[in-house]
């Protein structure tokens, strides 16, 4: 079921398309709440977006029963959801942020968990879409409800279970998007009162690593030196799942389709204290 090709186009590739009447845009733009945004991203989307383009929220397309922030819903609320901001059967998806890929890969991982195929993101966000002369627009864009069938991939997903499951096994790779301080656990995890570390036998690729300075995703020679192997069966994790799916599109940039995240990621590992962890 491996799809094939780049997962993102480019600003020049969206003006082209941008009238196509099955090109659907969604603008899934999240901050952290650690780093006190002095706007929502709600707020942002509102003030300027990408003409068509409507506010795809993944702290509300999410299972708000779990503990866990952010956890992908089950396909009914997800179908509903994303049904009413006019994604569905036939839409060509093009998914961008104003955060460097936060959480523009986190919504492409999600509807690609949910069987849609053709999703992509765009390249460098809403900063590329200016920079290359494309008008923002401040009007609220009227969804047109559209029917969504969800085709679940669960191949794409991995739970605490099947992470236990891992941890001491060769072959599967554990990628950890954090930053390097927290992976060896000499700094403190943003959310209080969690231990960093990692997972035993899962390797550091911070997620910072794999964009440019202006937001792009590196070129796939530059994404091969970070990540070698890049075939090798891979499981993405990172804080609370939304960096992890930065990996999983960097290695879809490198013909890897089939990355699966750990959807509750460090936040869920250490809930539970009898689960290992790693420093140094």
């Amino acid at each position: 079921m491996s799809e094939s090709g780049d997962p993102l186009v480019s600003a020049d590739w969206l003006m082209a398309n941008i009238s196509a009447p099955d090109v659907r845009i969604v603008d899934a733009t999240w901050f952290a709440p650690w780093t006190d945004p002095p706007e929502t991203a709600h707020d942002l989307w509102k003030r300027g977006h990408i003409p068509k383009a409507v506010y795809f929220d993944i702290d509300d397309i999410a299972d708000l029963n779990s503990p866990y922030p952010h956890m992908l819903p089950d396909a009914v609320k997800f179908s509903s959801r994303v049904r009413k901001l006019g994604l569905g059967d036939g839409s060509r998806i093009v998914v961008y942020d104003q955060n460097r890929f936060f959480a523009s890969a986190r919504a492409w991982w999600m509807l690609r968990v949910m069987g849609h195929k053709d999703v992509h993101v765009l390249d460098g966000g809403l900063h590329a879409w200016v920079t290359e002369g494309g008008a923002l627009d401040d009007l609220p864009t009227p969804p047109g409800e559209r029917h969504f069938t969800p085709r679940v991939r669960s191949d794409l997903i991995m739970d605490a279970r099947g992470m236990e499951q891992l941890v001491g096994s060769a072959r599967v790779r554990i990628i950890d998007a954090r930053p390097d301080g927290r992976f060896f656990g000499r700094d403190p995890e943003p959310r209080p009162g969690m231990p960093s570390g990692h997972i035993p036998g899962s390797i550091n690729v911070p997620g910072n690593l794999l964009v440019t300075e202006d937001g792009r995703m590196k070129s796939a020679s530059e994404l091969a030196r970070l990540i070698p192997e890049p075939a090798k069966p891979t499981v993405a994790t990172c804080g609370s799942g939304v960096t992890a799916a930065i990996t999983a599109l960097a290695l879809a940039r490198l013909g890897n389709w089939d990355v699966a995240v750990y959807d509750g990621s460090w936040t869920e590992w250490v809930s539970d204290p009898a689960r290992p962890i790693a420093k140094g």
